[in-house]
């Protein structure tokens, strides 16, 4: 899945013709590429590769001052479709993404017992603190009138996720404190 390649076709069908400084700002004033894992880097790169792919096209080069001469590109009918074929993998398929917790669980068992305890109650802290974090910023963007109810949707759905972890580590607490070691 090209995540990249999803936002930008994106952008440009929901604003209409943009630069990829533009792109790039909005990436930025998002953080994207946290809780996204978009390359903000990489985004100029898409641009050129999607305009030989004929999925955007430039309709303007701009100069404003010394600023660098920047490339003005809109989606075309392919890029349309492109971005609903993105779109439709997106939100229909489920992807499961590198994960250290498990990596660490499955093969670092060894040690103490009450270290491994209070590696996971460090992680509940810092759950509940990002939980905490969510809900205010979530908060500050609606009472400051930049997001609407799909956004603090977005916001609501990472807090709940979030919650989904530390429902899990309440139970896998008391499976560790009763489980045996695996044999060596």
């Amino acid at each position: 899945m090209n995540l990249s390649r999803l936002m930008v076709l994106g952008l440009l069908a929901s604003q209409g013709a943009l630069h990829g400084h533009q792109i790039k700002l909005i990436a930025r004033d998002t953080e994207v590429a946290q809780w996204g894992g978009i390359g903000i880097g990489a985004l100029y790169r898409e641009l050129r590769v999607m305009d030989d792919e004929r999925l955007v096209r430039a309709v303007a080069v701009e100069q404003v001052g010394r600023r660098p001469v920047r490339t003005v590109y809109e989606i075309t009918d392919a890029g349309r479709q492109e971005l609903r074929t993105l779109r439709e993998r997106a939100v229909c398929e489920l992807r499961f993404g590198p994960d250290p917790l498990p990596v660490a669980l499955l093969f670092g068992r060894v040690g103490d017992p009450s270290e491994l305890a209070g590696f996971l109650d460090r992680r509940r802290e810092v759950l509940a603190a990002t939980i905490a974090d969510l809900d205010a910023e979530r908060d500050e963007h609606l009472a400051q009138g930049r997001i609407g109810a799909l956004d603090a949707a977005l916001f609501h759905r990472q807090v709940i996720l979030l919650e989904a972890e530390l429902r899990w580590l309440d139970e896998f607490g008391s499976i560790l404190t009763t489980a045996e070691e695996p044999p060596q």
